[in-house]
């Protein structure tokens, strides 16, 4: 049986609680957590999404305040990190180190050298890590890749993509509303377009993006575009802007030339296939979540399966540089080459 720990015990923490409980093989052991109060606290609601609101069996549980102690404990074979971003990679150094394997929660870092020194760590450990890009274990934009890479309904045209919320006040001492924290809107939120849109298509050869703030600091809105030097027009916008009666929504459009592909989680029928002959109609998805379906695929490496490739390191980095480039784009009001 696999042991696991998590480290950071907020909204996040207790997604990944309940998505390892469901995981075959595996158990939760053991917390890590700052807060003196934490299974008091972990009772309060947050986050943009449902599935983190499962009973916890603390009695089942070691909880443990200093992360040295839990790395020294011996009762995690490997952990969870669902730590505020600044944080991400001294922890998972310090982790592998300890000879854990490392599940990362998304974004890798806040900058590329640190994901250089997370990857160097990794190959040194011989340990798995790898970062939580949800996305693309999500299973309607799992169904949206497989349709593209098919070629059944020929080239894309266009693609644009949506991630759209009220900015998150669940975060321990607003660590989201800071950028040397959480990275902002950019980082935290919009990646994960940014992401599937290099999963997708590979990195374009520019970007351009637009803000609000222009300045690019303290970000509400992004919204960029991605050059492939060809005439396929993909686009991407993120927000926390949006008024908390909103709610959230995550939605794509894939425009190819024989058909479209729809997703809008807030619409009861969220996603669609609308070929150019004949009716739209919902296709077949894996069962489960992005959340899910990634500890799965974690677990499955870690126990030695051979797998297909869904995330790597040196992907993971890439995205950090994108969206870097596109924070440098709103900065000088250019577009940068990548």
């Amino acid at each position: 049986m696999l042991r696991i720990g998590i480290v950071g015990f907020g909204f996040m923490g207790r997604m990944h609680y309940a998505n390892w409980s469901k995981c075959e093989n595996a158990e939760v052991t053991a917390i890590c957590d700052s807060d003196p109060d934490i299974i008091e606290n972990s009772k309060k609601a947050g986050g943009n999404i449902e599935g983190a609101d499962s009973a916890i069996d603390f009695d089942s549980l070691e909880v443990y305040s200093d992360f040295d102690k839990m790395l020294a404990g011996g009762l995690v074979d490997a952990i969870s990190i669902t730590l505020p971003t600044f944080l991400h990679c001294s922890f998972t150094i310090k982790a592998l180190e300890a000879g854990l394997h490392v599940l990362c929660e998304k974004p890798m870092a806040l900058n590329v050298d640190e994901c250089n020194k997370m990857a160097a760590a990794a190959v040194k450990s011989g340990k798995v890590l790898q970062i939580g890009h949800c996305i693309r274990f999500w299973p309607e934009y799992v169904k949206a890749k497989e349709t593209v890479d098919s070629g059944e309904y020929g080239k894309v045209i266009a693609a644009s993509f949506s991630r759209l919320g009220s900015a998150p006040t669940w975060g321990a001492d607003d660590w989201f509303a800071s950028d040397d924290h959480s990275g902002g809107v950019a980082m935290d939120l919009h990646i994960h377009d940014s992401d599937y849109i290099q999963y997708l298509f590979g990195m374009p050869k520019s970007v351009q993006a637009f803000g609000s703030p222009a300045s690019g600091k303290g970000l509400k809105c992004i919204s960029a575009r991605y050059d492939y030097g060809d005439d396929k027009l993909v686009t991407a916008e993120g927000s926390w802007a949006m008024t908390p009666s909103f709610g959230f929504e995550m939605s794509f459009n894939i425009v190819m030339e024989k058909a479209t592909i729809v997703y809008d989680c807030s619409r009861e029928k969220a996603f669609r296939v609308c070929p150019g002959q004949g009716d739209e109609f919902t296709p077949d998805v894996l069962e489960g979540d992005g959340y899910m379906l990634e500890i799965n695929h974690f677990a499955g490496l870690i126990n030695g399966e051979k797998l297909p490739e869904v995330i790597t390191l040196a992907q993971s980095t890439k995205s950090i540089e994108l969206v870097r480039a596109e924070i440098e784009s709103i900065q000088t009001s250019q577009p940068v080459s990548l």
